[in-house]
C-alpha cells in the first residue's frame, strides 16, 4: 500500500499543528498554575501545613468612678482539639473523657463546635483545671492535635456584690451564632451574657489574634513556632462606670444576708447610677468558663429568686412616692393650687360610695393644703385631688411622665413597667364591673400601678 506524496505532507503538517497546539495548551497550563495562580496555590500548601491557633483577646478592664476594679482579666486554661472529621472527633473525645470527666453533655457540645467551623480547633474545655493540664501534658504524645493555652479569664473581685449590674460572661451559643449582631463571633469564644458585659459586648471584646504552628500530613506539630508570624490578639479598652464602688459596698451591707429586694442610688443633678443591688445575688465568677450545674440548680430553686434583678426587673406599687406625680398632673392642669385645701378633712378615712378608704394615719391629718398635705403623705388629700383630676386625665398624665416607659437605664434586662394605656384598659379587664374608685388608687400609687 502507498501514499501519494500530497498525502504524506498534508498528514504531516496536521501532525505538527495538533503537537503545536498541544504544546500550547500545555504551556499555558503550566503558566497560568506557576505564575497566575502561583499565590493560591503557596497559599493552599501553606494551610496543608500551618495550623492557624486562635488567640483569645482579653476583655476590657471595668473601672468604678474612682478607678477601683470592677472586672479584670486573670490568666486561665483552655483544652480545644484539632479534628479531621467528626468520627475522628468523637474517637479523640471518647479516649479523653475518663481524664477530663467530660459528660455526654461536654461531649455533644464539642462536636457541635466542630460542626460549626470544622477548620477551627474545637474547644473542649474552656477552663480547664492546673490538674487537669498537668495530666494532658504528661500525655501530650498520645494527643497530638491536643492544644492547651493561657487564655485570659474574667474575674470580678467583688463577686456577688456586683453582680446586680455588671453581669457575666460565657461561651457563645447556638442562637447568638445565628444573630446577625454576631456575624463575626466564632464557636467557642467568650462573651457578655447580661449586665454592662452584655451591654457593652461591642467595646469590651477585644480582637482575638492568630498563632501558626507548622504540622505535618497528620496534623502533629513538627515544631513550636510556624514559619509565618502570629498575629497578636489585641485588648480592648477600658470601661469607666459611674458606680462608686464604697456607696455599693454601703448599700449591700444593709440588705446583708436576711433582707430581700432591689435598691438604686442614683446622683438626683446629673441621673448618674452611683449603686445597684438586688438582694439575694449570685456569684458571676462561677458563671465563667460554664455555670457548674449545682450551682445553676441552687439558685433556681432559692425561693428568693436572686437570679431575678429585683433593682429592674421586678414591677411594684410605686405607693406615696407617687403622689407627687399626682399633684404634677392636677397642677399641670390647673386643678388645683399649692395652698388649696380639699372639702372634705382627714379624719382617718374617706368614704367614697360604700367603701371606706383609710388613711395611713388612723388620727387624721385634719384640713391641709397641697404642701402640706405632701408633707404628710395624707391619703385622703389625694383620694379627692384623684377625684378632681379624673380617671382620664390621671391615665393620660400618667403617659405623659412616661410612666409607661423604661428608665433607660444603659442594661438590658430592664422591664417595662405597668400602666394603663386608657380606659379601656378597665373595660376588657373587668368589663363593666369597675367603678370610679380606680382613680382613688391610682391616687396614691396603688391599683393598676407597677413601676
Amino acid at each position: 500500500m502507498s501514499f501519494h506524496p500530497n498525502d504524506v505532507a498534508r498528514r504531516a503538517r496536521m501532525s505538527s499543528l495538533a503537537l503545536t497546539v498541544g504544546f500550547l495548551v500545555l504551556i499555558g497550563a503550566f503558566f497560568k498554575t506557576q505564575v497566575i495562580q502561583n499565590k493560591q496555590y503557596v497559599m493552599q500548601s501553606q494551610e496543608n501545613r500551618l495550623r492557624p491557633i486562635p488567640l483569645p483577646a482579653p476583655r476590657g478592664i471595668i473601672y468604678d468612678r474612682h478607678g477601683e476594679v470592677i472586672a479584670e482579666n486573670l490568666p486561665a486554661y483552655s483544652v480545644s482539639i484539632t479534628s479531621p472529621n467528626v468520627d475522628s472527633l468523637r474517637s479523640a473525645l471518647a479516649q479523653l473523657a475518663p481524664t477530663l470527666q467530660l459528660t455526654q453533655n461536654d461531649m455533644n457540645l464539642a462536636i457541635r463546635r466542630y460542626r460549626r467551623a470544622p477548620t477551627r480547633p474545637t474547644v473542649i474545655l474552656p477552663d480547664a483545671s492546673i490538674d487537669i493540664v498537668s495530666v494532658l501534658e504528661e500525655h501530650r504524645l498520645d494527643f497530638p492535635r491536643l492544644i492547651i493555652q493561657s487564655v485570659p479569664k474574667r474575674y470580678y473581685p467583688d463577686g456577688p456584690m456586683v453582680a446586680s449590674f455588671v453581669g457575666y460572661t460565657g461561651e457563645i451559643s447556638e442562637s447568638e451564632l445565628n444573630d446577625p449582631k454576631y456575624a463575626a463571633y466564632k464557636p467557642g469564644q467568650q462573651i457578655g451574657k447580661g449586665g454592662l458585659e452584655k451591654q457593652y459586648e461591642s467595646i469590651l471584646h477585644g480582637k482575638e489574634g492568630v498563632r501558626f504552628d507548622e504540622v505535618d500530613a497528620r496534623g502533629r506539630p513538627v515544631r513550636g513556632e510556624g514559619p509565618r508570624p502570629d498575629l497578636s490578639a489585641e485588648g480592648a479598652p477600658p470601661l469607666y462606670t459611674n458606680i462608686d464602688l464604697d456607696l455599693q459596698k454601703f448599700t449591700v451591707g444593709i440588705f446583708a444576708d436576711s433582707l430581700q429586694g432591689g435598691a438604686v442610688a442614683i446622683d438626683p443633678t446629673s441621673g448618674e447610677v452611683l449603686a445597684l443591688y438586688s438582694a439575694p445575688s449570685w456569684d458571676p465568677n462561677k458563671f465563667t468558663g460554664g455555670i457548674p450545674v449545682d450551682y445553676y440548680k441552687q439558685l433556681l430553686d432559692d425561693k428568693r429568686r436572686p437570679l431575678v434583678n429585683k433593682a429592674i426587673q421586678g414591677r411594684y406599687p410605686p405607693g406615696s412616692t407617687f403622689k407627687l406625680a399626682t399633684s404634677v398632673i392636677a397642677l399641670q392642669d390647673g386643678l388645683v393650687g399649692l395652698k388649696e385645701h380639699m372639702p372634705v378633712p382627714c379624719s382617718g378615712g374617706y368614704q367614697y360610695g360604700t367603701r371606706y378608704f383609710r388613711c395611713w394615719e388612723k388620727k387624721g391629718h385634719g384640713s391641709l393644703d397641697l404642701e402640706q398635705a405632701i408633707k404628710h403623705s395624707c391619703d385622703v388629700y389625694f383620694y379627692q385631688l384623684g377625684l378632681k383630676v379624673g380617671l382620664s386625665r390621671m391615665i393620660a398624665g400618667g403617659i405623659n411622665l412616661t410612666m409607661r416607659d423604661k428608665s433607660g437605664i444603659d442594661l438590658p434586662e430592664e422591664n417595662q413597667p405597668f400602666w394603663p394605656y386608657a380606659i379601656d384598659y378597665y373595660n376588657k379587664r373587668y368589663g363593666r364591673n369597675w367603678s370610679n374608685a380606680e382613680t382613688l388608687n391610682l391616687a396614691i400609687g396603688q391599683g393598676a400601678n407597677s413601676q
